[in-house]
């Protein structure tokens, strides 16, 4: 059975620093999910997010654009572009939920796509609760373990 992700910029990060807590867990995730061929379907804001919290951390512009478009290129990974509609239906979430905007458009997206979004983000994931299956890497891995 093929499990359906939008996976939030906090997991590709923490997937790619082995210094931070949850590591190994983000990374299992995305291996599991690659090797399943699950469909993830995600925001193109994936893209700077990643690219912005990669180059901050690492102090390295060139390696976290690199990484930005390999996450980007994934197989099974499909982008959804930010339209006007969407826009303003994340705006609606994250009015109603009291959500950060980037948060508001990956559950957007989570929701219009009918997937389960995956955050290390506490507030993001109780707060979207209401509106999308939400989980964390290691809560995901294991409904992968079990599908």
């Amino acid at each position: 059975m093929s499990l359906r992700y939008t996976i939030d910029a906090s997991v590709f990060v923490n997937a790619f620093n082995p210094h931070e807590e949850g590591h190994a867990a983000s990374l299992q995730l995305l291996v599991t999910i690659q090797e399943r061929g699950d469909p993830v379907v995600v925001p193109t804001l994936l893209v700077p997010e990643i690219a912005s919290a990669v180059a901050r951390a690492s102090d390295d512009s060139a390696g976290a654009l690199q990484y930005a478009d390999a996450t980007a290129a994934l197989p099974h990974f499909t982008l959804v572009t930010l339209t006007a509609a969407m826009a303003r239906q994340a705006a609606e979430l994250a009015a109603t939920h009291r959500l950060r905007g980037a948060d508001a458009v990956y559950l957007a997206v989570a929701r219009r796509y009918g997937t389960t979004l995956v955050s290390r983000d506490d507030e993001q994931r109780a707060r979207g609760a209401a509106v999308a299956p939400c989980r964390t890497p290691e809560e995901a891995l294991s409904d992968a373990s079990h599908a």
